[in-house]
């Protein structure tokens, strides 16, 4: 059985895009639009990874990510963040890797592969 991986941008294209990338590799994609359909979409599809952009309009994503305790989370990012702020970000302990936009296809997979044979 596929995993499931919930895809969050508030960028069609690039929700588009990630989910082509990551169906290709053999994953279940569900694509959320914000903050809000994010958690809608977490207690219907049960995600093994989410792939949350970390600017969007609407909820905070910090509200968002608080509310999320047992799914392995990743930020995506197409501003530069610095070490020190990623660390910040990333103190839930479910929070699992940070990717830069844009990013390398062969990198995402690689990555996402990774993310997902820890669990």
């Amino acid at each position: 059985m596929p995993r499931t991986i919930l895809v969050v941008d508030d960028e069609p294209d690039i929700r588009e895009s990630v989910k082509m990338i990551l169906e290709v590799s053999g994953y279940n994609v569900v694509t959320a639009v914000d903050g809000d359909d994010c958690l809608k979409k977490v207690q219907e599809n049960n995600p093994d990874l989410i792939l949350l952009d970390i600017m969007m309009p609407g909820t905070p994503v910090s509200e968002v990510v608080k509310k999320i305790k047992e799914i392995k989370i990743a930020f995506m990012s197409v501003v530069r963040i610095s070490d020190a702020r990623k660390k910040g970000l990333c103190k839930q302990d479910n929070i699992v890797d940070f990717f830069q936009k844009p990013f390398n296809v062969a990198d995402l997979k690689d990555r996402v592969e990774l993310i997902l044979s820890e669990q």
